[in-house]
C-alpha cells in the first residue's frame, strides 16, 4: 500500500512539509485534519505525484513513485476544486474520460445514485457547485480502483447526496478498498473514518482514532478537541 518515509517539501524559504513517516492502512479510511496551511493538499498532490518532495520516499506496494507513473492507475483521485471543460457536456465529459483512461467506465449506476439523469446533456458551465461536485464524485468512482483519495468530498453537497456518499464509501470499504480524505466536516470523521492524522505546521502532531484524540483532549467532540489544540498551539506559539 501506500508508505511515507520522512518526506519533506520546501517552496522557497517556506517549509511545508518537514519530515515525517505514515501508513496509509489497506482495507482502511484514514482521514488526513489539519488547519489551513498544515500541508494536507501538498500531502496529497505528493502522493499522486503532482508535487515532487524535497526530501524523503513515498511508495506504493514497495516501490518508490518516483518516475513511476503506472502507480497512478490504482488511484481514484478526487480534488477539491474540479476544473473541466465549461463547453463540454456531462456526457461529453464522462466519455473524454474514458478515452483518456483508454477504459469504460461504470458511470451508469453513479449517475442514478446522484441523480444526474437531466443533467448528462447540460454544459458545465450550466451547473451548480453541488451538481458539479456530483459530477466530480462520478468521475471518481466510474473506474475500479483499490485506493481513492478524496479532497474534501463533501464539498457543495445537499443532504442526500451526502448521505449517498457516506453509503458509497462504506459499500467500497466492505469490499476491501482504502480510503484517504481530508475534510473540515468533523461528524464524518466521526462516522466513517478508522483513524486520524492530524498535521500541525507540516508535522504530525496526532495520529490514532477520534475516541483516542477525545481522550487526550478530555473533549467530548472533534471540533472541540482540535479547537483546543489550535489554542494551544497558538498561545506557545504567538
Amino acid at each position: 500500500m501506500i508508505e511515507i518515509h520522512g518526506i519533506e517539501k520546501r517552496f522557497g524559504r517556506l517549509e511545508v512539509l518537514k519530515g515525517f513517516d505514515l501508513s496509509v492502512e489497506p482495507g482502511k479510511i484514514t482521514a488526513i485534519l489539519g488547519p489551513n496551511g498544515s500541508g494536507k493538499t501538498t500531502l496529497i498532490k505528493s502522493i499522486l505525484g503532482l508535487v515532487i518532495p524535497n526530501g524523503g520516499k513515498i511508495t506504493y506496494d514497495g516501490q518508490p513513485i518516483a518516475n513511476n507513473w503506472q502507480y497512478r492507475r490504482h488511484l481514484g483521485y478526487l480534488p477539491q476544486i474540479a476544473r473541466f471543460p465549461e463547453n463540454l457536456t456531462v456526457k461529453e465529459l464522462i466519455a473524454l474520460i474514458e478515452e483518456v483512461r483508454g477504459e469504460k467506465g461504470q458511470s451508469a449506476s453513479l449517475i442514478q445514485r446522484f441523480d444526474l439523469q437531466g443533467f448528462q446533456q447540460k454544459k458545465l458551465r450550466q451547473l451548480s457547485g453541488g451538481t458539479r461536485q456530483k459530477v466530480n464524485l462520478v468521475l471518481t468512482f466510474m473506474f475500479d480502483c483499490p485506493i481513492y483519495i478524496l479532497d474534501e468530498p463533501t464539498s457543495g453537497l445537499d443532504p442526500i447526496a451526502l448521505i449517498r456518499l457516506k453509503d458509497l464509501i462504506t459499500e467500497q470499504k466492505l469490499q476491501g478498498k482504502t480510503f484517504l480524505l481530508t475534510t473540515h466536516i468533523m461528524s464524518l470523521v466521526e462516522e466513517i473514518a478508522d483513524q486520524l492524522v492530524f498535521l500541525l505546521e507540516g508535522k504530525v502532531y496526532f495520529r490514532g482514532t477520534h475516541r483516542q484524540m477525545l481522550q487526550a483532549e478530555n473533549e467530548s467532540n472533534l471540533e472541540r478537541a482540535i479547537a483546543k489544540i489550535l489554542e494551544k498551539e497558538h498561545a506557545e506559539n504567538p
